[in-house]
């Protein structure tokens, strides 16, 4: 399992990647909310638009809702170039993540509810539910 302070791992930490030329096109917005009020969750779904991964073969979003593990929540690809992934967390908390593709560069995500300084000098995405 991979910690917070390992996202430099795998040739990834050095690579600043400027998401304003990977802009996705309107109405493929990145998060999407679902509130289960009954549960106290919201299913969360994370979409990475192609223009971010063209020729992305894996795409994972790792974060602290699965404690920064660069394996465990593998996204998958739609039909239209897309990368999406729904997950279940816990209300009333903030979320960092990143976009790991093909396991040696980071993404953050454009339509993220904010972005704050992460490791390595790349910018954490930030879910709020």
């Amino acid at each position: 399992m991979k910690k917070k302070s390992d996202k430099s791992l795998a040739g990834t930490g050095n690579n600043k990647t400027n998401l304003k030329k990977h802009k996705p096109k309107s109405g493929s917005e990145g998060l999407k909310k679902r509130y289960v009020s009954s549960k106290n969750i919201c299913k969360v779904t994370f979409r990475l638009p192609r223009e971010a991964a063209p020729d992305a073969r894996n795409v994972t979003v790792v974060g602290d809702f699965n404690n920064w593990n660069i394996t465990e929540t593998k996204m998958k690809k739609l039909s239209n170039g897309d990368f999406t992934l729904t997950l279940e967390l816990p209300c009333d908390r903030e979320y960092s993540f990143r976009y790991l593709i093909d396991a040696n560069r980071w993404e953050k995500d454009w339509f993220a509810d904010k972005h704050i300084p992460g490791d390595s000098g790349v910018d954490d995405s930030v879910v709020v539910v």
